[in-house]
């Protein structure tokens, strides 16, 4: 029998329509919670994930459109999750975008709107759903980072800023709600096997005239000391695990996802 341990609490996943985000739906959906699906997408498509993903694991699940560079949008979204389903019990700062570029090329408006999705929406996030999560006095709060949270690489000047900052705003955030049954932690995935990852795979392959393994090995996974890409599946697991109560007193950490990239 499965372990519903999450019955009756409600997840909110930002960037929810497809890869990590959708994964760590699955995963919590699976788990017994309720599913508020964000993202951008074909709206046929989108209807027919929700709908399958209801059938699949007996959850309520609702989708919105909210764009995460709309901070009226993101308050709209949260405030109507709480309105249906009393809380947002569960928040995942997921949605997030990347541009590679020197830093003396990146064009001014690439870095704001990283900025902005990746760490910003974040802020408007959990400052809208904290008020019922403190009211309730219990709350899950899962920032999706990055290695890059927590290390630099050249060309990604704008993504690593933000990630740190994401990093430091779990700290804080942990830290004032310290007191309540409400925790907030980060985690820090290294390369992840998405579709959109193995579509990158194909392209650099052609580009490179490189076999998909060599692809893989010298480009993809050159940091990650295993050698292998972490799949979405071992991050829904561990989203789960700190929405449990075995996680109880794990507050502000960042937890590195990336088979030992930062241990350099």
């Amino acid at each position: 029998m499965e372990n519903k341990i999450l019955k009756e609490r409600t997840a909110l996943i930002t960037g929810s329509t497809s890869g990590i985000g959708l994964g760590i739906a699955h995963s919590l959906a699976n788990s017994g919670a309720n599913i508020v699906l964000n993202g951008f997408g074909n709206p046929d498509e989108i209807e027919t994930l929700r709908s399958t993903m209801a059938d699949r694991y007996k959850v309520d699940v609702i989708y919105s459109d909210a764009n995460m560079l709309n901070s009226d949008e993101i308050a709209s979204m949260v405030s109507h999750a709480i309105d249906k389903f009393g809380a947002v019990d569960i928040l995942v700062n997921n949605a997030g975008i990347q541009y590679v570029s020197a830093i003396e090329d990146f064009p001014n408006d690439k870095w704001q709107d990283i900025i902005n999705i990746n760490l910003v929406s974040n802020f408007h996030t959990i400052k809208a759903a904290l008020p019922a999560m403190k009211k309730q006095n219990w709350g899950r709060i899962i920032n999706l980072v990055s290695a890059h949270g927590l290390v630099a690489s050249p060309f990604k000047s704008a993504y690593t800023a933000a990630k740190h900052g994401v990093v430091g705003l779990t700290k804080t955030v942990a830290l004032e709600i310290a007191e309540q049954q409400i925790t907030c932690n980060a985690i820090c995935p290294g390369y992840v096997r998405t579709p959109l990852v193995e579509g990158q795979i194909e392209s650099q392959m052609k580009v490179h005239n490189m076999s998909r393994e060599q692809v893989i090995n010298d480009i993809f996974l050159a940091a990650q000391p295993n050698k292998r890409f972490v799949e979405v599946e071992e991050l829904g697991q561990i989203a789960v695990f700190l929405c449990s109560p075995s996680a109880n007193s794990i507050n502000g950490i960042s937890l590195p996802v990336e088979g030992g990239w930062t241990a350099r």
